[in-house]
């Protein structure tokens, strides 16, 4: 049985800002998401990305009293599916999925699976554009990247 796969709303942001959306699709074929994500993407969704409506609302309301609407629809909507894999990035609707025992991963291992399967060529030059987007990451965390896909550390 293949990986539902469900993405929260930084990961389509940032792959969408430094125009690598289409990494998803070459990982994945099928992306789903929540319609609350889709309002806080707010963008043109191609057509590999299902928008999926979250049946149990009581749960989000549960989990938006820690994280926000993007994170907590995502985290139910794992709830209701079997054998999904969670794309989220904040630490703390990480911690969130994580006590549910909801599989998990990030852009970061995003774009180094795509570096693994040879997606890419090097990962450097996407991280460099990450840095230039809104998104909080750490130099050091960048580098524990670089280090893991055999690349040389932005200093």
């Amino acid at each position: 049985m293949e990986k539902i796969i469900i993405s929260d709303t930084a990961c389509l942001i940032i792959l969408n800002k430094i125009g690598s959306l289409n990494l998803l699709e070459k990982l994945f074929k099928t992306i789903i998401i929540t319609e609350e994500v889709s309002k806080e993407f707010n963008d043109f969704l191609p057509i590999w990305i299902e928008v999926e409506q979250v049946k149990n609302r009581k749960q989000i309301e549960v989990l938006k009293l820690l994280l926000d609407s993007g994170e907590s629809s995502s985290i139910a909507l794992c709830l209701e599916k079997k054998n999904c894999l969670l794309i989220i990035d904040e630490r703390k609707g990480r911690k969130v999925a994580q006590d549910l025992d909801i599989p998990i991963i990030g852009t970061l291992g995003i774009l180094l699976e795509a570096k693994n399967l040879g997606l890419v060529y090097s990962l450097r030059p996407l991280l460099e554009e990450v840095l230039k987007t809104n998104f909080r990451i750490s130099k050091q965390l960048l580098n524990v990247v670089l280090e893991q896909a055999n690349e040389l550390p932005i200093l």
